[in-house]
């Protein structure tokens, strides 16, 4: 009945969402016909807001924001380009199932399934384990050689100064590039480290040794071949063991074999090489020739079916490429004679250049060409998880170039597993609707979606609606909501193809279902706006940067900031989003955000060196952490060099969950330092924070036997706290970090030193210790030490003090959420709830508040013994939008006290596909799975 009340409103002319781009116009920047309309309009309302000031503030309005204030029909959701299964946690569980029960060589393309089923969740290091575990069960070189090239992409090795794509592997087989040309599996040796040292004097040696027998070794030479009036003896035995064919020849019913000479002049090789042969016969080497030689070497094998010399030469030129441009001669070589190894070592000099070598004209020629893909595939190295590798390093260069589309479209054509068609139509579906080609962009949606991906439908409502269908879109979006269980995604595509009330009912319902959805709050908030009411939209579009970051967000911000003319704010978003993303386009891609942040500063106080540090200790004590993230930003400006301030914002971006701009800044921190000491520093905090916990360890030693630093100290003691430590290792760690706190250093990183020392004091009982070192970071504004202290009253049976103290912490802090969540813990249960239900309202992807809430459902069944579902339902509700160990695993053991033993083996399944090594998960799913087999 909805529908057709909405139907005919639906006939009226659409709103495109976006403006179109070609729609460019000459004059001072930007829109085109419909563009400029909208700018004008928009930048009337501007004026019209601010009518009461005078024509200066106009004519800065005017500058700033030359394509006026964001309006509703400008935004729109993207469609994700990863999986997204309708039923997230049975996928999980049918994966794990599968991962138990397969064979050993199929489980590493289960990882990988595994991996394109868990992206959409942007947990950089679950993707990188699920990649670690795909290489580990690796069993063919193509397979090796890919993943190892993945491996290193995903660590954006290729931003590090003076490292080598085949030098560097971290030290262990899992990544070497070496290790990976060697076939066959071994998954325990996969943890062992590499040996990509050796001695190069041994090398040289070796040639020395090999070439003095070439020359030293007489024999009684009894054949002899010609090859045009040159003549090669040879030792009629040797050769003949060089293959059947030749052992038929010169001892079989050929007439070769009563003969002494043989003419070779028309078998197409030189002299040189059939010298080569001869050499080869004796010794077995073919490291002395030149690439050349053993070029012929490789042919001449293949026609005489020499496999022994055929190996050899095949592995002698794998080890000789060296670059991109060897790559693509050799290439040529490898799928000419059908030498596998060779191809496979040069597509790893392709790969491990990834993105740069994208970059190359003759690369994007040879990955696109479906002759390239015929020919990889007829020597053993085309494959699904080839194009998928190169389709997402394209995607992350430009997803709507031509190189982009051609590499789905061979995506496609090697697709074989279901899931592998769902992944390839979705991809191709979303990069054709953000190419405009909407017919296109309909058919691969649907493709999709025939083969079982649901989501898909969301994006073939959209294609529907771009070519002005859309009552048929919100027709298919209804049909969608009717027939699954609801999910924010649903509503929030519902949303685009609904009116008035009704819209914005959609969007609630998406928050309420997905708060982690920023386009809700973004419409509300440019709604708002249009309403003239910029403050409320602020706080609007507050509420999820509070817990989400992300760059089109602080964007709208800025701009509403800049439309109440609090420019500080504003140029403290913008060089947050730069922060995050040094190269964004504003304004859809029409404004350098350099160019926006010289615009703001000529309207904002300009701070010295001294303001800087001086602003930044008032927001790091105030637990600012985007302020931080802008004063530092401006500070790296006037020095960029500073390596230490590069680790800073890392520090800062990994707070905020955004570990992809962390690591980044922490690989410039790196190149910028202008020390070995100082390096291996930052090195070791990249190590550690990609799973090389004993590398770091190793960097973090060689760097203080250079030079006893604070930060050397400081990485050695955080390392080596993060295991369960005894009191002997206790004893070590505060050791370092007191060595630490000797050394020189600023206020900002001693304040975390000391809460360090504090965290460590307390889990050894040493509350006074504890006690006074928390004190002392407060003294010098480390507020989090709030936090600390707090436990330490609490621990001391001081509540009431602790509660206190974490009220302090709140009374600062910029960013509240666990603060709020903290002193929930020191509190009675009705005010705890309080709390943790606004930790919930501030950040609703904290676990805890939700865990918290469904134990206290659990009481009230003991006492009402009628509300069992009450927890499950808790659980359920974050589950939908944040699959989290935790809360599967709570929500199985539920299950399993209310006898649902299906449902519980599906959560603890889906919680063991996100870490198969939880031990309690493991101990309940096999108390459910022993219930259930001897039912």
């Amino acid at each position: 009945m909805r529908g057709l009340k909405l139907i005919e409103r639906f006939k009226s002319t659409q709103v495109h969402a976006l403006s179109p781009p070609e729609a460019s116009t000459t004059g001072g920047g930007g829109g085109g016909s419909t563009g400029s309309k909208l700018s004008n309009h928009k930048r009337i309302k501007f004026i019209g807001l601010k009518s009461n000031k005078n024509t200066n503030s106009v004519s800065i309005a005017q500058v700033l924001l030359p394509y006026g204030l964001p309006t509703t029909d400008l935004i729109e959701p993207s469609i994700d380009p990863h999986l997204k299964p309708i039923h997230y946690v049975k996928a999980l569980a049918d994966l794990y199932r599968r991962l138990k029960s397969c064979l050993e060589s199929d489980k590493s393309l289960l990882y990988m399934e595994q991996y394109a089923n868990l992206c959409g969740l942007g947990d950089a290091k679950l993707l990188r384990r699920c990649l670690r575990s795909a290489r580990q069960f690796a069993v063919d070189v193509h397979t090796k050689v890919l993943l190892s090239a993945w491996l290193r992409f995903e660590r954006r090795e290729d931003e590090l100064v003076d490292v080598s794509s085949m030098d560097d592997c971290s030290g262990f087989i899992l990544e070497c590039p070496k290790a990976a040309l060697v076939s066959g599996y071994d998954p325990n040796s996969v943890y062992d480290h590499c040996k990509c040292y050796e001695e190069h004097t041994s090398s040289i040696e070796s040639q020395s040794v090999v070439q003095n027998e070439c020359l030293s070794l007489e024999e009684d030479r009894d054949v002899t071949f010609f090859i045009g009036d040159q003549e090669i003896n040879f030792v009629r035995d040797k050769i003949a063991a060089l293959s059947n064919p030749f052992k038929a020849m010169l001892y079989g019913d050929f007439i070769e074999s009563t003969r002494n000479e043989i003419d070779f002049t028309e078998d197409g090789i030189s002299v040189k090489a059939m010298k080569a042969v001869e050499v080869y016969s004796r010794t077995r080497r073919v490291d002395v020739f030149c690439p050349e030689i053993v070029v012929e070497l490789l042919s001449f094998a293949n026609r005489f079916c020499c496999e022994e010399m055929k190996s050899a030469s095949d592995a002698h030129l794998a080890s000789l490429v060296g670059d991109v441009e060897d790559a693509l001669i050799l290439i040529e070589y490898g799928f000419e004679e059908r030498a596998n190894l060779l191809v496979a070592s040069c597509l790893q000099v392709l790969l491990r250049e990834l993105p740069s070598s994208l970059h190359n004209p003759k690369v994007i020629k040879f990955f696109c060409s479906s002759a390239t893909r015929e020919r990889l595939a007829n020597v053993g190295h085309a494959s699904f998880l080839l194009y998928y590798f190169l389709s997402q390093v394209a995607m992350e260069e430009n997803i709507v170039s031509d190189t982009m589309v051609t590499m789905l479209e061979r995506l496609e054509e090697c697709a074989t597993e279901r899931w592998q068609r769902m992944l390839a139509f979705h991809q191709l579906g979303c990069v054709m609707l953000q190419r405009k080609e909407y017919k296109d962009a309909r058919y691969y949606f649907e493709a999709a979606a025939e083969v079982g991906h649901v989501y898909s439908l969301a994006g073939l409502a959209r294609a529907k609606y771009k070519q002005g269908q859309q009552y048929s879109a919100y027709k298919l979006m209804n049909s969608l909501i009717a027939e699954y269980k609801t999910t924010g995604w649903m509503y929030q595509e519902l949303s685009l193809y609904n009116l008035g009330r009704e819209k914005i009912a959609d969007l609630d319902t998406a928050t309420e279902l997905d708060p982690t959805l920023s386009f809700p709050y973004k419409y509300r908030a440019v709604a708002k706006v249009e309403e003239r009411q910029i403050r409320a939209a602020i706080s609007e579009i507050d509420r999820i940067i509070g817990f989400k970051l992300s760059v089109d967000c602080l964007e709208l911000r800025a701009w509403f900031f800049i439309a109440v003319e609090d420019y500080e704010s504003a140029l403290r978003d913008i060089l947050a989003v730069l922060t995050l993303e040094p190269k964004y386009m504003m304004s859809h891609g029409r404004m350098n955000g350099d160019h926006l942040v010289e615009l703001l500063r000529h309207q904002v106080q300009q701070w010295s060196p001294v303001d800087c540090w001086m602003q930044l200790y008032d927001r790091w004590s105030c637990v600012d952490d985007i302020g931080s993230l802008a004063v530092i930003h401006q500070m790296l400006a006037n020095d960029p060099g500073k390596s230490f301030l590069r680790f800073r914002q890392s520090l800062l971006l990994l707070r905020l969950n955004c570990q992809k701009a962390a690591m980044r800044c922490l690989r410039l921190a790196r190149n910028h330092s202008h020390s070995e000491h100082e390096r291996l520093v930052y090195e070791g905090w990249i190590l550690y924070d990609t799973g090389h916990r004993e590398e770091a360890l190793s960097r973090a030693e060689k760097s203080i036997l250079i030079e006893r630093s604070f930060e050397a100290f400081f990485l050695k003691a955080y390392i080596l706290a993060d295991t369960s430590l005894d009191s002997e290792s206790s004893s070590y760690v505060i050791q370092l970090l007191e060595e630490a706190l000797k050394c020189p250093s600023d206020g900002l990183r001693k304040g975390q030193a000391l809460n360090n020392l504090g965290s460590i004091y307390v889990d050894c009982g040493k509350l006074d210790l504890a006690a006074n070192c928390y004190t002392n970071a407060l003294d010098i504004k480390h507020t989090r030490a709030h936090q600390g202290l707090a436990r330490v009253f609490y621990l001391k049976n001081q509540r009431k003090a602790a509660y206190d103290e974490m009220t302090k912490l709140i009374e600062k802090a910029h960013n509240r959420a666990s603060a709020f969540e903290k002193r929930s813990e020191y509190c009675d249960r009705e005010m705890a709830k309080n709390d943790l239900n606004m930790a919930t309202q501030l950040d609703p992807l904290r676990t805890y508040p939700y865990r918290y809430r469904a134990a206290e459902s659990v009481l009230s069944v003991l006492m009402d013994d009628q509300k069992e579902t009450e927890a499950v339902d808790e659980l359920t509700k974050a589950i939908a939008f944040k699959p989290d160990l935790q809360m599967l695993h709570l929500r199985a053991a539920f299950y399993e006290s209310m006898g649902d033993l299906n449902s519980a083996l599906q959560d603890s399944e889906a919680a063991l596909c996100l870490d198969p090594n939880h031990m309690e998960t493991l101990d309940l799913h096999s108390r459910a799975l022993d219930r259930v087999t001897h039912q």
